[in-house]
């Protein structure tokens, strides 16, 4: 079928998406796919917001809330932890109930989690309502795993890494965004009055669902691949992309969390000064992850990957080297390049993805364009899993400051933790895509060329 047009039937929906025709693509494709990618940012954005909101509500709970730290560290654990499941169902939400009804449904459910926390969020609730509230906002964090999934529909294979760089970044930057509210409402009312940034973001979500109505479309030739699923879960890779992602994702998300909460036990910072530090960090690793998948692009994802993590864990030696002395500066620094590098490793480690697969493909035989149909089949279902683990990295590094700050008062013992982790993905890294004796991943261009792994 041929033409210029996207055909529509009731709904929004569109019946005929070909992206890769280029005419369809100049005509009426391309402007379509930008609309689309526009308002799934907007929607990404408050749901990463909403995911990390205890990243901030911690910051309002002083002593007449009657918390102590380890319990603080649970409840924004417990936030990390419901969010990193629900990528999972979120990931086929898309292709089940189509991508722009997904979308609004998606936001709408960001109301139950804020609106409780609005009528919760005083001196005197119990602890367990304060963990109930905590785990409702985990819907945010199933946003990402559908919005990627939408998008990655919507733009033909040339432009997807740009695409989906642009709308991990935007969503991604909602949990500065989020920090920088609560450092205005703070700095301006005091940390008395949590229920002033809840009610910003009200209106938001409603907005963002009412857009997402108005302006988006459904891809009726999207429909779920439960083969493609489970091909991806019996696949190696799968999991080891995910385990090289709880050290690049999960470490951005968990020291987003833990970032303020940190500043204010271990160096006994006020509400006000964590709030006016914590948000640097998330927004550089959020700006830089584009730069991570470009660079990836040039010079190749396991380069690029393998030495992120071997800067992460540099920079996590002086962090160690800063909390035994107890210096906030030096402390700083280098909290806030693993943010940096965190993202760099973002961008890398997911562009890996579906080289590895479209690789897979050439190396069994199949054409480059059977390969890459295979690749994008393959890596589309292995990312909602991917995604899943590696956000439960998020968990794993609250619970470790709980443990550290539970037993000892200080959060030295999880950077060790950290430090030993990191320098478990740089083996793993190495070993499996870059050491010369290693099974190929990608061959070299070329009948019969000696198979190459750099360009993974």
């Amino acid at each position: 079928m041929t033409g210029t047009t996207a055909p529509r039937k009731g709904g929004r929906w569109i019946e005929r998406w070909e992206p890769e025709d280029e005419t369809f693509w100049k005509e009426s494709g391309e402007r379509i796919a930008r609309r689309n990618l526009l308002y799934s940012v907007l929607s990404e954005h408050i749901g990463f917001s909403i995911w990390t909101l205890w990243s901030v509500m911690v910051l309002f709970m002083g002593p007449a809330y009657g918390i102590d730290p380890a319990g603080k560290f649970f409840l924004i654990g417990t936030a990390t932890f419901v969010g990193a499941l629900v990528r999972v169902p979120y990931t086929f939400a898309v292709a089940r109930f189509g991508g722009r009804n997904w979308t609004v449904v998606s936001a709408l459910l960001l109301l139950a989690p804020t609106g409780a926390a609005l009528v919760v969020m005083e001196p005197g609730t119990s602890y367990g309502t304060f963990l109930a509230v905590a785990a409702l906002t985990g819907v945010g964090g199933g946003n990402f795993a559908s919005s990627m999934t939408n998008i990655n529909a919507f733009f033909p294979l040339r432009k997807k890494g740009w695409a989906l760089g642009l709308n991990a970044g935007g969503g991604n930057i909602g949990v500065p965004v989020v920090q920088l509210v609560a450092l205005l409402v703070i700095g301006t009312a005091g940390a008395g009055h949590p229920r002033l940034l809840l009610a910003v973001y009200l209106p938001l979500i409603v907005a963002a669902a009412a857009l997402a109505l108005l302006r988006m479309d459904n891809l009726a030739p999207v429909r779920n691949d439960t083969g493609a699923v489970r091909e991806a879960v019996r696949d190696a890779h799968t999991w080891i992309m995910a385990f090289l992602y709880i050290g690049t994702f999960g470490s951005f998300i968990g020291y987003s969390f833990a970032f303020g909460l940190v500043l204010q036990t271990q160096f006994g910072r006020t509400p006000l000064q964590a709030a006016s530090l914590t948000f640097v960090g998330p927004l550089l690793g959020s700006l830089i992850r584009p730069v991570g998948g470009a660079l990836a692009d040039r010079f190749g994802g396991a380069r690029i990957t393998l030495a992120t993590f071997v800067a992460m864990a540099g920079a996590t030696g002086i962090v160690v080297y800063a909390s035994g002395e107890e210096s906030l500066p030096v402390f700083l620094v280098g909290f806030v390049a693993l943010f940096v590098l965190s993202g760099l490793g973002n961008g890398s480690t997911y562009k890996m993805i579906p080289g590895i697969f479209q690789a897979k493909a050439l190396a069994r035989g199949m054409g480059v364009e059977a390969a890459a149909a295979y690749g994008r089949r393959l890596s589309g279902a292995a990312m909602g899993l991917i995604g899943a683990v590696g956000a439960l990295g998020g968990l794993g590094i609250n619970l470790a400051f709980r443990e550290a700050f539970s037993t000892s008062g200080s959060g030295t013992a999880a950077f060790v933790t950290f430090l030993g982790f990191y320098a478990a993905c740089c083996a793993v890294t190495w070993a499996v895509y870059l050491r010369r004796s290693a099974p190929a991943v990608v061959p070299a261009a070329g009948a019969g060329a000696k198979p190459q792994l750099t360009s993974v």
